[in-house]
């Protein structure tokens, strides 16, 4: 019960006063808002866009990957089909003969039956008979022998096919979701860089640039095929002419070089088991790959390397003192 005199109080009234006092101590800008959140400064966002690029090269990795085991699944399962198809063919002829067998037999009939051939009073064309007639049984036997075999193997390449087909469609779903992931990344990287101003679309038709080093062979090749990619852009999964990764890029690279390297950085860094050179042993053509597998560039010479960076930038040459990654070592193809 309030006191005579006194005013009375609702129990909203201290809580929209208290509202009112952190508005009136909220700073505010010329427009009359209220100060928004502060944007990153220059350092913060590029400290948040080399974070973005790491976790970007191994998801792009892991998509290559993928691709390229839904590519072999899908290639294992085409041969296993075309397979099916002759065995198919090889197996419709056999029944064929069979049928033609049947019912050439069933003509011959008493021609060359039992009872034809005991009627006739030549006892060596009966005996030619008789064996006219084994001889018949034993390629019968042959042809249906050969038949059951064919069967059994038309049902094993079946069964292969359905599993390599699971397999396909198993790693075209992986597929999926790395590519779901890469895309996301993708936006976060370029929302950055435009607000960095340092987003570039690169040209896909660039001329690139002249190699003028002293490589030689297969390293000159590699090197002359990279340069004439410099300012095209960088794309995820891209393997040329008009955009590349990284992986795709040194893959290019050394294809003009006459030398086969498998798609992606882990593959490469695979298949260059036994061609690892020392970082202070680097020659010209050389595969550096980034730690964690994530990135893979081209020795230059000089100190300098030549590769496709990162979403928003373009195949360039740098310092390798400016590659920004960590090292984890080098191949020679």
């Amino acid at each position: 019960m309030a006191w005579a005199g006194m005013p009375r109080i609702h129990g909203r009234a201290p809580v929209a006063a208290g509202l009112a006092l952190a508005a009136l101590l909220l700073p505010v800008l010329p427009g009359g808002d209220a100060l928004a959140e502060p944007k990153p400064t220059i350092a913060e966002a590029r400290k948040k866009l080399k974070k973005l690029n790491e976790q970007a090269d191994l998801i792009v990795e892991k998509y290559n990957q993928a691709g390229e085991k839904w590519k072999k699944a899908r290639k294992r399962y085409q041969t296993l089909n075309d397979d099916l198809k002759r065995q198919s063919r090889k197996v419709a002829g056999l029944r064929e003969e069979l049928v033609t067998m049947a019912v050439s037999n069933y003509q011959l009939g008493a021609a060359t039956g039992w009872e034809g051939l005991i009627a006739r009073s030549d006892p060596g064309a009966l005996l030619s008979g008789m064996a006219r007639m084994d001889q018949m049984s034993a390629l019968r036997a042959q042809s249906l022998r050969a038949f059951d075999e064919a069967t059994e193997s038309l049902r094993a390449d079946r069964d292969k096919a359905k599993k390599a087909l699971a397999e396909a469609d198993a790693s075209r779903d992986e597929l999926a979701e790395q590519k779901a992931k890469a895309d996301r990344m993708v936006k976060e990287q370029i929302k950055l860089l435009r607000e960095l101003g340092a987003y570039r679309t690169g040209d896909p038709n660039s001329p690139g640039i002249q190699y003028t080093g002293p490589a030689s062979g297969n390293a000159r090749k590699v090197l002359e095929f990279a340069f004439a990619q410099v300012g095209k852009p960088y794309r995820y999964g891209g393997t040329g002419p008009g955009a590349w990764d990284c992986s795709g890029l040194t893959q290019g690279a050394w294809r003009a070089a006459g030398v086969s390297l498998p798609r992606t950085t882990w593959e490469q860094w695979s298949w260059g088991a036994s061609r690892r050179v020392s970082l202070d042993a680097l020659q010209p053509g050389d595969l550096i790959f980034s730690e964690g597998l994530g990135h893979v560039s081209i020795y230059v010479g000089n100190g300098q390397i030549v590769h496709a960076p990162q979403t928003g930038d373009v195949v360039k040459v740098v310092t390798l003192s400016s590659y920004g990654r960590r090292l984890v070592g080098a191949v020679r193809p």
